[in-house]
């Protein structure tokens, strides 16, 4: 009976079981959502009448037919009253297109008629676009405990309205537009917040109390404010309510506060972001409270300093660290020595570039075995990377570039899960073999080269060895690839980034390698020794980079891809013409580099065609014939340089259509006529080179009034005349104007000093700081310049028929380097205070008709090494102190007739002439002769006087006796008198002996 019983009761608990497990039963039990559930008929006129107010241009609400809203694409029901509990309209690919174009968002209006879904608790209509307000009835919507309306382009406030005390997620993220100003007033209403983001709304009126506010939700969990243009950051908190916080985003926004200690309390956060902000001060070692913290983001903020210690270190639930972007200084083994000492360290990403930091990388960093992705790049680290960090066996990303990193440990090539390597700007040394990719088998990115050209790192790879890997991005630079062409290069075929630039190859491109058919999004083999002829069956990808560059590359132009948009084969040996069809070919170009080769004949026509172009530099080639008129069709141009061609002809009027043309450099050529006045339309130009051709007329003035950009104006060796407009001195940023070898005429305009572009230095102005190349006439020689351009200042008005006195302006050019107003009909003085020019390494006033003296104060001008005063009519005494001391040729004074003193022979009246370091040897062994001839006759004179004196005198006193009585008692009485008289002498004699 028992045994019945027993029996029984088991069958009756797997009937149970049975019944719990079964499919059904589980539906009822944990889903609200029934299939064959049958909505109520008001709930559903209301979703019909909430459709009738939307746009839906793609049908994502085709199926909202029939009589079951439960079947609904984005509508679920509650599985027991068949009410709709669940609304999920989101837009899935918000950023995806049809073939038509239209997007797949939803619009319109939002109908009022969603009141009537009594028990719905899950709304979501972010990503669509409704451009309206947000309802003010979303708020009465009271069994709400889910709502996103994230990017869903409304305009207005948040509504402050309603009672959503049933909320537990809100997502407003991007939701509203920029110039939307929420406040927080309705924020406190939402007692029962777990997940809240507001991301991209504007909350500037609420930066004040903003953190108040948030602090009054005890279940709080989840907070992201990112982007929201709060500014206020407290750093004290005197209560914190929102204790279980876990996430907390406060980036992109604007504080500018120490760090808030008041974090420290939040022992329960794991995620923490405050990426890109303006906080400053040390990062506090109270941090190293959050024990649970996963995630800490403080990059991006440029102002944190201080030193990672190994406080921080204990840090040992961390699995994201990123602080880069700021001024955190110091070593980091104790820190990293700190997170390698904990138990079974989880960080996965170790992000601390971008800051200051010094000292070698520990061998600890490679016992941190669960990174997959290092930032190091950007500091100041030296020496070798520790061997032991090919224990990082879940490495996939390992930055160290613009370091100063010296060797490269043979156990890298252990890292197999490696993908993207970067080893760029270092001063890498010494040898790379096989062993250093040994098992790099994931590596697909990998970029290497050293900070400067000087080559000290060699690939000693085999010829026959087959990578174990199949890059796509490589870049090697200044590293001793060659001679031969890398052939480790034959398995290579996924490559869609090569350079392999100033890599010592020499020879010619190898069948082989044009034989992988790769297809190229760069390909640079710039500053080798390749020969031979450009392959023109190199295939390129779109928008592709092609560098040829100074090799010694023969022949025609190559016809590459029309995907080539910007193109490097600038320094070879490249002849002939250019293509009549370069502009059909490459049609899409935006850049081509072409100088320093000999391409010779006209420039086609068809480049008319080159509608996309940013910059064209033909320059230093054999060019000729006229400049085509089709500068209209190309309105992006930025940079122009046909320079050092042979074109003639006027300058084309259609140059001045592009109105966003910067650099414009035509010298060297044999261009006639006047500047086109359309030129006036390129109102952001900020260097016009002109020079050394057959230009006429005056200058315009138009010049100084439309283009206040202007850095650069140089129009030397032409023929323009008039005088130098005034208009000139609007120009605030000009720092090189050179208007030598003209015939201008007039005075210098007495604005001059208004040229504040050579008062201050450019970097200290708010303009670009920009590299160019330009010819400058400096310390009596031209000189090139390029990437220094930007420091040179100099005004040059030499060799022109210039009259009337120095501005006094000219003295408070103060970053004048170079002051050349030569071969002009200058009269009156130089100005009393020109040696307030400080920094002026040349200056040239010869062949005028200056006079008075030279300004005395001109002797605090330490740096003037190049001076040249010559046919004027100065007059007085030369300087003789600190840099004139060393200014001793005569040529720099000689045509001035009253000037006197040296290095000039004529002596000045008062006869106070100092001898100097530069009056040569001479004058003193002159001076030395005549000093010695003076000491040998008062010696003769000497001896004589003595033998005279002995004989006549004792001579005498031997042979008669009365006369040695009288002389030995006159002796006696004298020969005190005597003694001291010749003492006296003797002493006299020894100082000039020893003067000489």
């Amino acid at each position: 009976m028992n045994h019945r019983k027993a029996s029984i009761q088991l069958v009756s608990l797997i009937v149970l079981i049975s019944g719990i497990l079964y499919s059904k039963t589980i539906q009822f039990g944990f889903c609200q959502t029934d299939l064959n559930a049958s909505c109520i008929a008001a709930e559903r006129e209301a979703l019909l009448k909430f459709k009738e107010g939307l746009t839906d241009p793609t049908g994502r609400l085709s199926s909202w037919v029939g009589g079951n809203c439960c079947r609904w694409n984005g509508v679920s029901c509650n599985g027991r009253s068949g009410h709709v509990s669940k609304l999920n309209l989101r837009n899935t690919h918000p950023d995806d297109f049809d073939a038509d174009g239209t997007v797949y968002k939803l619009g319109g209006k939002i109908n009022p008629s969603l009141l009537n879904l009594k028990m719905l608790n899950y709304l979501d209509l972010s990503g669509n676009d409704f451009r309206g307000v947000i309802p003010d009835f979303v708020g009465s919507l009271r069994k709400l405990v889910y709502l996103n309306l994230s990017g869903a382009s409304f305009k207005g406030m948040i509504p402050p309205k309603g009672n959503l005390s049933k909320l537990s997620y809100l997502d407003l993220s991007d939701a509203l537009d920029d110039s939307t100003e929420s406040n927080l007033r309705w924020l406190s209403r939402l007692s029962s917040l777990k997940y809240l983001n507001l991301g991209g709304i504007n909350l500037i009126n609420a930066s004040r109390y903003w953190l108040q506010a948030f602090n009054m939700l005890p279940s709080l969990e989840e907070l992201h404010l990112y982007d929201c243009q709060l500014s206020n950051l407290p750093v004290t908190l005197p209560l914190i309510n929102f204790t279980s916080l876990l996430v907390l985003d406060l980036s992109n926004n604007g504080f500018s506060s120490p760090i808030p200690l008041w974090l420290s309390n939040c022992t329960n956060l794991r995620h923490l972001d405050l990426n890109t902000n303006n906080l400053q001060g040390e990062l506090p070692n109270e941090f190293a409270n959050l024990k649970n913290i996963r995630y800490l983001d403080l990059s991006l903020n440029s102002n944190i300093n201080g030193k990672l210690t190994r406080d921080l270190g204990n840090l040992c639930n961390l699995q994201s660290l990123k602080l880069s972007f700021n001024k955190i200084s110091g070593e980091i083994t104790e820190f990293i020595d700190g997170l390698s000492g904990c138990n079974n360290s989880i960080l996965e990403t170790l992000d601390i570039g971008y800051n200051k930091l010094i000292g070698k990388l520990p061998s600890s960093l490679g016992y941190l075995t669960k990174l997959r992705s290092v930032k190091l790049w950007s500091n100041s680290f030296q020496g070798s990377i520790p061997p032991s960090i090919g224990n990082l066996s879940l490495l996939e990303d390992f930055y160290v570039a613009n370091n100063q990193m010296s060797g490269i440990p043979e156990s890298l090539g252990q890292l197999s899960a490696l993908a993207a390597l970067d080893f760029s700007e270092n001063l890498w040394e010494g040898v790379i073999t096989e062993a250093h990719f040994v098992n790099l088998s994931s590596l697909t990115d990998f970029l290497l080269y050293r900070l400067s050209n000087n080559v000290s790192l060699v690939f000693n790879i085999s010829s026959d060895w087959i990578p174990p890997f199949k890059l796509k991005y490589i870049k090697i630079r200044s590293c001793q690839l060659g001679p031969n062409f890398p052939s480790w290069l034959r398995n290579q075929n996924e490559l869609t980034t090569l350079v392999l630039n100033h890599a010592g190859i020499t020879g010619t491109i190898p069948d082989w390698f044009l034989q992988l058919n790769l297809q190229f999004k760069e390909l640079d083999i710039g500053s080798n020794q390749l020969s031979g002829q450009i392959p023109s069956s190199l295939h390129f990808l779109d928008s592709a980079t092609a560098d040829f560059s100074f090799n010694s590359f023969e022949g025609p132009f190559p016809r590459l891809s029309s995907n080539v948009t910007i193109l490097f084969l600038n320094n070879n040996l490249l002849s002939g013409p250019i293509p009549q069809d370069i502009g059909e070919v490459m049609f899409l170009v935006e850049a081509i580099y072409i100088y320093d080769n000999s391409f010779d004949g006209s420039i086609p026509l068809s480049m008319g065609n080159l509608t996309e172009l940013l910059t064209l530099d033909m320059s230093n080639n054999s060019l000729s014939g006229e400049i085509p008129e089709f500068w209209n069709h190309i309105p992006f141009l930025l940079i122009l340089d046909l320079s050092n061609n042979n074109l003639s002809g006027k300058i084309p009027t259609s140059l001045g259509i592009p109105s966003s043309l910067k650099f414009l450099k035509l010298s060297n050529n044999n261009l006639t006529g006047q500047i086109p006045p359309s030129l006036q339309n390129c109102t952001l130009m900020l260097s016009i080179d002109l020079g050394d051709n057959q230009l006429s007329g005056n200058l315009p003035s138009w010049i100084g009034k439309s283009m206040k950009s202007l850095l650069i104006l140089r129009l030397r060796s032409n023929f323009f005349g008039g005088s130098i407009p005034s208009e000139i001195c609007d120009l605030p940023y000009l720092h090189l104007l050179d208007l030598a070898n003209n015939s201008l005429s007039g005075s210098i305009p007495s604005c001059v000093g208004n040229l504040t572009g050579m008062k201050y230095q450019l970097k200290d102005m708010n303009t670009e700081l920009y590299q160019g190349q330009l010819s400058v006439v400096t310390k009596g020689r031209e000189l090139e310049y390029q990437s220094t351009l930007y420091l040179v200042n100099s005004l040059d008005l030499s060799s022109n028929n210039l009259s009337g006195t120095l501005p006094v302006g000219l003295t408070s050019l103060v970053e004048l380097g170079t002051l050349n107003l030569s071969m002009n009909h200058l009269m009156g003085t130089i100005p009393e205070n020109i040696g307030e020019l400080k920094l002026l390494e040349t200056l040239d006033l010869s062949r005028n008709k200056l006079c008075g003296q030279i300004p005395p104060g001109m002797v605090s001008l330490t740096f003037l090494n190049h001076l040249n005063f010559s046919y004027n009519n100065l007059s007085g005494k030369i300087p003789t102190t600190n840099q004139f001391q060393s200014l001793n040729d005569p040529s720099i004074y000689e045509g001035n007739p009253a000037l006197c003193g040296l290095p000039l022979s004529t002596k000045c009246a008062d006869g106070n002439e100092t001898t100097h370091s530069f009056d040569g040897d001479k004058d003193n062994g002159d001076a030395k002769d005549k000093d010695e001839i003076e000491l040998l006759g008062f010696f003769i004179s000497l001896v004589l006087g003595f033998f005279v004196g002995f004989w006549g005198v004792c001579g005498t006193l031997i042979i008669k006796k009365s006369w040695r009585q009288a002389y030995f008692s006159f002796v006696d009485g004298a020969k005190d008198k005597f003694l001291a008289f010749f003492l006296v002498n003797v002493h006299c004699l020894r100082r000039k002996i020893f003067r000489n």
